[in-house]
Order: C-alpha cells, then structure tokens, then sequence
C-alpha cells in the first residue's frame, strides 16, 4: 500500500496511469479478484473504491459482510496501491480528485459509467461472464438452508 504521509503525491502519480475499480465485494469470491486483477493489469497505480453499506443499501439489500471487514478483506490483497471507501455510485468528484485514467467495473453495471468517458476516463465493463456472483451465492446458500430445514422437518417424528 502506499504510504501518503511519506511521499509527495504529484511526484508520486506523475507520468503513472490510474486505474479505479470498485464494488460492494460482499462475500468475496474469484469474480472478484479477477476483476480487480484486470484492473491492476490495465495500469501503474491501482485504486480499489470499496462500497459503503449506506450506499448499498441505497440500490439493494444489506451486504453479508460489514463494511470495514469488506474493507481489511481488500486492504488484504497483493493487488491494490490504494483501498477507499466509496460512498456514492457517481464517481465524477473521484475521477477529478484522484486523476483516475481508467475505470473498471462489473458488466452488470454496463452503459452506467459511459458519462466518465467525457472526463477523458477509459471504461471497461469487466465480464463477470457465468459462474460465482454474491447474488448467486446467496441464493445458493439460502436454497440449501431451506433444503436441510424441510428434510429434518420430514424426518422427526409428528408429536400428537
């Protein structure tokens, strides 16, 4: 990670491509970290923008996982310069404080992020393609709770 206290940050990003990504990452999985791989590979410094759980739940439910342990799980990885916390889905004021050249983001969202093109930013919609979501890993562990709840239902013994 880098250290803001111990460099000039002009000097520091000059001559460099930004890259900006950023999720809810809820329930981390290898989508994820493919994506954010993708984003490291398209530039010198990468910035992952985590998602606050007020602005998740802005759009849909709560995530599984609190916010700052979504935080330390990114913080965590080999990947990103710089973890953030992202607080709303325009990411025009980022984009303009931070230089970001590029920005990736989850298929799911495309066409979205278009207007980021004006600001002179690259978008790349990331192809989750099929496979592991968080919504489909929810889903999955919720069919299965409810699979195990009616076969020990079937199995005990009817009290009269």
């Amino acid at each position: 990670m880098i250290n803001f206290a111990t460099q000039n940050n002009a000097d520091m990003f000059k001559g460099k491509t930004i890259v900006y990504t950023s999720g809810t990452f809820d329930l981390f999985h290898y989508n994820h970290l493919r994506m954010i791989n993708y984003a490291r590979a398209l530039g010198d410094i990468l910035i992952v923008g985590v998602s606050t759980d007020e602005l998740v739940c802005s759009y849909k439910a709560k995530p599984a996982i609190p916010f700052e342990e979504r935080m330390k799980i990114i913080e965590a990885l080999k990947t990103p310069d710089i973890v953030i916390p992202q607080h709303t889905l325009d990411h025009t004021e980022i984009v303009k404080k931070l230089n970001i050249d590029a920005f990736v983001v989850g298929d799911d969202w495309y066409g979205k992020y278009d207007y980021l093109k004006d600001l002179g930013v690259e978008v790349f919609y990331f192809p989750y393609g099929m496979g592991i979501s968080t919504s489909n890993l929810k889903k999955s562990i919720h069919d299965s709770y409810q699979d195990t709840l009616a076969d020990q239902q079937q199995s005990k013994p009817v009290l009269k």
